[in-house]
């Protein structure tokens, strides 16, 4: 293949390393209104009056407006297929605010500095009530987040807002109590993971105007540009044919613009000024009043015979939403989902059992591996400590249980591992990392040891059943191509992949194909760039619609040559009869079609697919620990991933490595903490720890490349899946350096001293 699994450098890369003013706030309007909210200082209270009298006479506030003044509506602002699983529990504005950091009012001004000043000038006041901090205590407790009655979900997922349920659900297969008699080593752990942000490079910011025939028109950055759309109509109560929703380039995602975060604000203040109108959030605000990660508990059972074969498992998920429920129902099945099949293939009984809970806290929504994260670490740490109850090498455990392909995967949605490389991948990185020379650990002086760790995962490409995406592409004159897609390429370089797909397809220059960024009014529809669903469910839907597009070619190349389309064929430069000499090119073919012709030379497809393969990854870290602080390095991290065929392995490797690096900062640095009144205290860089490349040693990337049959060319997704060894895998490396277990993250350093220090005070 010409540009299928090549190395094609971004179609954007010289733009954004060159500095062209390419994202949302460079291209804003000049004269837009500025845009800023304020703020609630409590966790819990209701907003009883807004003094904004003496604000609004600031020169240059254009207007300030609260609760009295917005839609009573309720919304979701999760960007998901409609109807979505998220609660619609938010208001644009609401006189009960939930978190700190809950919009209370919207102030919109001339400038940044009035702005600021009139902020500074409003007077709300509350009736403080007590808030609900402590996510393991929410379920019916006494503080009832969201007593409203109009709280409403479109799908059942047997909520009780009542008892601050958001979901449940239980999904089990087998006697899972006798099964468990019968195995001769039992083990049950619990697991705590906190919060995280994405810290993307870019903060949420979109900006909003109304066009020459009075529609309201929103340029965002985001990942879910037809989901704004729909939100943006249901929360200003406006048709959605009003509504025009534009993406730029995305300065990083990662989840976190899976959600509508900041995009309300200046619709709502263009809405009622008809003005132009952004919002660009503070790298403090993208913090505390965002979508981060959910906190997780998570307890896992495992059952084995005395030969290692697991027998029986269950594992339960008690999440946590923070104030709003956005994501919610979705992220919490991926916690089973996604990490259960990595060993349950052959097992006789399992349960999954999830409640998700609301609190007091930062709300919480889409982040890279959505869930998954949370329950690899929790099952791949439990098959370590069951692998040390049984005496036994747990790479040795991993690999006897390990999903092979053609197993079937009871507990990912009945489907089969049609394409899998996972023990190939373990092989090759125990290889990469010397596993068994350095396993378990190496004392290189009085305070530091070497240690290494390994863990495996998987993720899933694409939402079974849900997702759908579009493509459409056209020939212009002299014969290049427009290729129209409604995937948002948040900087993984989709356009590009996806650019290569059509190029294999069409026969042709790559650079004859000009991609389009997602405009709704003119793209196809396509569910959004998340669920690890681009390459895969776009790519798929790319070749089909490339096949189509070449009959048009070949009808309209045989009409002009005077033939039937039987009898000829194209090569991607021209029609050519395959009886004759006779040929055409496609230049020719494109110009001609410009007069007199029936011919239109554009097509358009669509792509659903009823499973989604999961993509494979195994990984090991080699650090070097001191005992004396408690701090890491990481010298060395080697992973191997199966994501079928790779499309372009210099993208896959940035996206591994990337997701490699935010895994480790999850691991090992980022704790997000709060006071006793609910305020997040680490709110910014200087607090909030997050690894640079000066805390990484060397990143080594491989494929083991299974084939996907029901893929674009054997391709399955890649983007989520790498974030989720990193956890596990240095849970085990530190345990093999300190004999010290941690069933929380982060495992910071602070934590990590402390644990030996009481270690040594025990034994003693």
């Amino acid at each position: 293949m010409k540009y299928v699994n090549k190395s094609v450098m971004k179609k954007d890369a010289m733009a954004l390393v060159t500095g062209k003013p390419v994202y949302t706030d460079d291209i804003a309007p000049k004269d837009a209104l500025v845009v800023k909210v304020l703020r609630s200082p409590h966790a819990h209270a209701l907003i009883k009056n807004v003094k904004k009298d003496v604000a609004l006479k600031v020169p240059g506030i254009e207007g300030i407006y609260t609760w009295e003044d917005v839609p009573n509506t309720r919304f979701t602002t999760a960007g998901q297929t409609y109807p979505e699983l998220s609660p619609y529990d938010r208001k644009i504005l609401d006189n009960r605010v939930r978190y700190v950091g809950d919009a209370v009012a919207i102030v919109a001004g001339e400038n940044e500095k009035c702005v600021d000043k009139a902020l500074k000038m409003i007077k709300v006041d509350y009736e403080v009530l007590e808030p609900l901090m402590d996510f393991t205590k929410a379920l019916d407790n006494d503080i009832i987040v969201h007593p409203e009655d109009d709280w409403s979900v479109k799908l059942p997922v047997s909520p009780d807002v009542k008892r601050n349920l958001i979901c449940h659900d239980v999904i089990a297969e087998g006697d899972l109590e006798a099964e468990f008699e019968k195995c001769d080593y039992v083990i049950e752990e619990t697991f705590l993971t906190k919060a995280n942000q994405q810290t993307m490079m870019e903060t949420f910011r979109a900006y909003t105007y109304m066009d020459a025939f009075g529609r309201l028109v929103c340029v965002a950055s985001t990942q879910v540009p037809f989901h704004v759309r729909r939100i943006l109509s249901h929360a200003l109560d406006i048709p959605k044919s009003q509504i025009r929703i534009i993406k730029p380039r995305i300065g990083g995602g990662f989840g976190a613009k899976q959600s509508v975060v900041c995009e309300i604000f200046p619709a709502f203040v263009t809405y009622k000024t008809g003005k132009p109108a952004k919002i660009v959030y503070s790298r403090q605000e993208s913090t505390v009043a965002s979508s981060g990660r959910h906190q997780m508990q998570v307890t896992v059972k495992l059952g084995a015979d005395k030969e290692g074969n697991l027998r029986a498992a269950s594992l339960y998920t008690l999440s946590n939403a923070g104030a709003f429920g956005d994501h919610t129902p979705t992220t919490i099945t991926l916690t089973g989902h996604k990490s259960l099949p990595l060993y349950t293939s052959n097992i006789k009984a399992f349960k999954f059992e999830f409640d998700g809970v609301y609190s007091n806290t930062i709300p919480t929504g889409a982040y890279r591996g959505y869930g998954a994260t949370q329950g690899v670490y929790a099952l791949e740490v439990t098959m370590d400590k069951l692998a040390l109850k049984m005496n036994m090498d747990p790479v040795k455990l991993k690999e006897k249980n390990l999903i092979k392909q053609g197993d079937y995967m009871p507990a990912y949605h009945g489907e089969t591992a049609n394409s899998c490389t996972l023990d190939k991948c373990v092989d090759k990185v125990k290889k990469m990392i010397n596993w068994y020379e350095k396993y378990p650990c190496k004392q290189v002086s009085d305070n530091k040891v070497r240690s290494v760790g390994l863990a495996v995962a998987m993720q899933g490409s694409a939402i079974s059943f849900v997702d759908v995406a579009s493509v459409r592409i056209s020939v212009n004159d002299d014969g290049f191509y427009s290729m129209m897609v409604g995937a948002t390429d948040m900087g993984t370089g989709c356009d590009t992949i996806l650019a290569q797909m059509a190029a294999e397809c069409l026969d042709t220059d790559i650079d004859n194909i000009t991609v389009y960024g997602v405009d709704t009014d003119i793209s196809p529809y396509d569910s959004g760039s998340y669920a690890s669903s681009t390459t895969y469910l776009t790519g798929k839907a790319t070749i089909k619609t490339c096949e189509m597009l070449r009959e048009q070619i070949i009808a309209a190349g045989a009409e002009m040559l005077e033939l039937n389309p039987e009898d000829v064929d194209f090569d991607g430069q021209k029609v050519y009869s395959i009886v004759s000499e006779k040929e055409i090119s496609l230049k020719d073919i494109a110009n001609n079609v410009m007069c007199y012709s029936n011919h239109t030379l554009t097509a358009s497809a669509k792509e659903k697919t009823p499973i989604s393969p999961p993509p494979y990854m195994a990984a090991a870290v080699e650090i070097e620990l001191d005992k004396e602080t408690g701090h890491i390095d990481i010298l060395d991290y080697v992973a191997c991933v199966d994501c079928g065929t790779v499309i372009n392995p210099a993208l896959a490797t940035i996206q591994t490595e990337g997701g490699i690096v935010q895994g480790i900062g999850m691991a090992l640095y980022e704790d997000i903490k709060y006071d006793k009144n609910g305020r997040m205290i680490n709110d910014s860089f200087m607090q909030y720890k997050i690894p640079t490349r000066l805390d990484m040693g060397n990143l080594r990337v491989e494929f083991e490349s299974s084939y996907e049959p029901t893929g674009p060319f054997g391709a399955k997704s890649i983007g989520e899946l790498v974030i989720n060894t990193p956890s596990p895998a240095l849970c085990q490396a530190i345990y093999n350096a300190t004999g010290i277990w941690f069933n929380e993250l982060p495992m910071t350093s602070e934590k990590i001293a402390m644990g030996i220090l009481e270690k040594e005070l025990e034994n003693k």
